[in-house]
């Protein structure tokens, strides 16, 4: 399967930022195929697949999802963040030479393309913007993580779902019949995950947003109505 241009890749995305002529000879390199939700593309831990996965829509859907988790010591999980059409996972590992430091596992259908390391270095060193690229995407992704701690250190529960509802809002919500779908979907537990808080806490921060007119909630799904809103006054 080959997918060609043009296609509407999501903003802020790694293809985004790639001119149409590069994204294809990208696609190029290795045939996709679609993986079902559930599927884990990558272990924590593992130190012999050096693969690099580009995320893709299966075409009946907008668009993948995918979410990176990592095991603690104590036994708990921790949500690092998700992940969505147009981006890629795993490439830390090649850069790095180092073993996979979490799990990316599918929340959705996606077309995946597996691109072997070597292939994808070689990109890399052939066209520098795509290099360029690359540490956006990864400054954007230390971004987000500094700012889920500078959350966990100073605002209580329902700023830090808000903050958080802010920022996935920003990156990939799209507008809808009755508002702005939030772009991603995730369960109250896994919201907590993100910002370190437990599901009852989250709810309440949640029915907090409804009784506002702030948003509303559907089955793994938040529809916001008022995103300017979303992040409250300091």
């Amino acid at each position: 399967m080959q997918r060609r241009y043009p296609i509407e890749w999501p903003s802020n995305t790694f293809m985004a930022e790639l001119s149409p002529t590069l994204g294809q000879e990208l696609l190029s390199l290795t045939p996709a195929t679609i993986q079902p939700a559930g599927r884990i593309l990558i272990r924590q831990g593992e130190r012999t697949d050096r693969r690099v996965f580009l995320l893709s829509p299966t075409g009946t859907r907008p668009g993948a999802l995918a979410k990176v988790t990592t095991d603690l010591p104590n036994g708990e999980q921790c949500l690092l963040g998700i992940r969505v059409s147009g981006e890629l996972v795993g490439e830390l590992a090649s850069l790095r030479n180092l073993p996979r430091s979490a799990t990316v596992t599918l929340c959705s259908d996606a077309e995946v393309r597996a691109i072997p390391e070597a292939q994808f270095i070689a990109f890399l060193r052939r066209h520098p913007e795509a290099g360029l690229a690359v540490a956006g995407m990864v400054a954007a992704r230390l971004d987000w993580a500094n700012r889920r701690r500078e959350d966990m250190t100073g605002y209580d529960v329902p700023t830090r779902i808000g903050h958080v509802l802010a920022d996935l809002f920003d990156r990939h919500g799209r507008s809808v019949r009755t508002g702005y779908d939030l772009g991603v979907q995730l369960t109250q537990v896994e919201l907590g995950r993100l910002v370190g808080a437990k599901q009852a806490a989250v709810g309440k921060a949640m029915r907090g947003l409804r009784e506002r007119g702030i948003a509303m909630t559907r089955y793994r799904r938040v529809i916001v109505l008022r995103p300017d809103r979303l992040r409250p006054p300091d």
